[in-house]
């Protein structure tokens, strides 16, 4: 089921899922690891460690999210202060900074499962192959969060003065479905 679903996804992107090479594949998951290693994205996908990083953009390496912000168990900090003290729900993506980021969904942080804070390009593709390593997602899975997650739509578009990765989330999910039907190799 996970190859036709990536084949049709891989389809829909113009690639022919049997002519993907697998240097194409590693040409894909570079770009992926570029966006995915942005702190943009890092600074979210926190471990154990439960406190979100604000590291590389405006504050400096290893600056730790404010206020004493920790996600705890929930992943919300319902147990310190919640997420939606300051990011509220609302559907105005692009607030420029310094106000608070909001989008159409409570803000939360990924399971511990998806932290990769700091982690090298080759831990990281071993970790997003492996369903048994990320939260039990299968390729399609990653390209459905790419394309579906207001999470994803307001990191590539934060708002003025804050920066972003390069390219698109359809663009990042294109990469995600070439190197899943190029066999998600990693270097």
């Amino acid at each position: 089921m996970r190859g036709l679903v990536v084949a049709l996804l891989v389809a829909g992107s113009g690639v022919s899922a049997q002519g993907v090479t697998r240097e194409e594949g590693l040409a894909a998951w570079n770009r992926i690891y570029a966006v995915a290693s942005h702190p943009r994205c890092t600074n979210c996908h926190v471990g154990a460690q439960e406190v979100p990083m604000w590291e590389g953009l405006t504050y400096g390496a290893q600056a730790r999210h404010g206020m004493g912000v920790r996600a705890d168990s929930s992943r919300i900090g319902a147990e310190s202060i919640p997420c939606r003290t300051c990011h509220v729900t609302a559907a105005k993506r692009a607030v420029p900074a310094p106000s608070a980021p909001q989008i159409e969904e409570a803000w939360r942080l990924p399971p511990v499962a998806l932290d990769w804070l700091g982690e090298s390009s080759a831990t990281l593709c071993a970790q997003l192959r492996d369903p048994a390593l990320n939260d039990g997602h299968e390729i399609a899975d990653l390209v459905a969060h790419l394309t579906s997650s207001p999470f994803v739509a307001w990191g590539f578009a934060p708002g003025e003065g804050r920066s972003k990765p390069e390219g698109s989330a359809a663009e990042m999910a294109q990469d995600v479905a070439v190197w899943g039907a190029a066999g998600s190799p990693c270097q």
